[in-house]
């Protein structure tokens, strides 16, 4: 075991997968010497070398198609789009062809392809450094998704989607790579070392995806989160002094229904957070399930916490970012009905 913060965690699985499989290729902006804008992909071209992970053009659509191509070949490719506000060049890549090529191939093609990005917000990055965009991609039949919330999580997660037989867009939120933000700026910033979850395996293991996890078990409601909300829900749940159980959800797509109606018809009620913008954001396709197969032990109306319907704003980051106070206002509505 190793005490790893997430961006060291990500590596890691880079590096387990590029020794284990020599099918396994690793490319992007600035991936390969440069080891990426945030390091993720540091020493990987040193160690593995320039045909196992190199540098790419500046053209997401460009990176994609080329990942596709290999991936049906027989390659599995895991490419960096370096933000996630510029993954839309390359989105009908991944939509209209690793979405549908084992579809369309009637099973004998497929495309073992991981398109790795940093998402969200926290980080002063404005309005094209901070998107959510995961909505859009759960829409599509054919890709998976997946957001990791801690370093263990992230380095088995990218193994998962690395070894999988079908495209994988895996989200990483930026501003938890070094520690787990809850929100709360006026607390000293934290790194992962006193986490538990930053303790992470040298070597392969794997998390499954499809498979959510229970962060904390209560009785009072249900705090259904991925990603940085992880960590903004737990301090919601302290400062509004309820026993909540809080779940991680990990991959969107597949998505853990089970653990979340277990967890409803136990607790009666639920909040749903997540950064992205509210409409048409994925936390409303949970509510419309929830409502669907939990109502008779609904005990109060379903409340959503997201971020707000405009442009994610620089002057004015931490009036739009999703903190523990926004939270805990809609623990204590749902509480109180």
């Amino acid at each position: 075991m190793a005490n790893m913060n997430m961006l060291q965690a990500i590596n890691s699985a880079m590096d387990v997968m590029l020794e284990r499989n020599p099918d396994v290729l690793v490319f992007g902006q600035d991936a390969g010497y440069f080891g990426g804008v945030f390091r993720a992909t540091e020493g990987l071209q040193h160690k593995h070398g320039l045909h196992r992970c190199f540098d790419a053009p500046i053209a997401e659509l460009g990176i994609v198609a080329a990942a596709i191509g290999m991936a049906a070949q027989g390659l599995r490719p895991c490419v960096e789009i370096q933000f996630a506000d510029y993954i839309y060049p390359g989105y009908d890549q991944i939509v209209s062809e690793a979405a549908r090529l084992r579809y369309r191939s009637a099973g004998d093609f497929f495309a073992p392809l991981t398109v790795r990005s940093p998402y969200g917000g926290g980080i002063f990055g404005g309005q094209t450094h901070s998107q959510s965009p995961e909505a859009i991609f759960t829409h599509v039949a054919g890709i998976k998704t997946v957001i990791p919330s801690t370093p263990y999580d992230a380095k088995g997660l990218l193994i998962s989607c690395i070894e999988d037989d079908d495209p994988v867009v895996f989200f990483e939120p930026k501003r938890i790579y070094n520690g787990p933000f809850d929100g709360r700026l006026d607390k000293p910033v934290e790194t992962w070392a006193k986490h538990a979850a930053s303790q992470v395996p040298d070597g392969y293991y794997t998390v499954p995806l499809g498979k959510a996890a229970t962060i904390r078990e209560g009785k009072d409601l249900t705090i259904i989160a991925y990603g940085t909300m992880v960590h903004v829900s737990m301090a919601a749940v302290e400062m509004a002094g309820v026993d909540a159980e809080v779940i991680d959800l990990r991959t969107l797509v597949p998505l853990d229904i089970e653990a979340i109606y277990t967890s409803v018809r136990k607790t009666g009620r639920c909040v749903i957070v997540h950064e992205a913008t509210g409409t048409s954001g994925y936390g409303g396709e949970i509510l419309s399930l929830i409502q669907e197969n939990c109502f008779h032990h609904l005990e109060s109306a379903i409340e959503r916490v997201t971020g707000f319907d405009t442009p994610y704003p620089h002057a004015f980051e931490w009036d739009y970012f999703v903190g523990p106070g926004r939270v805990a206002d809609a623990i204590r509505r749902v509480m109180a009905d």
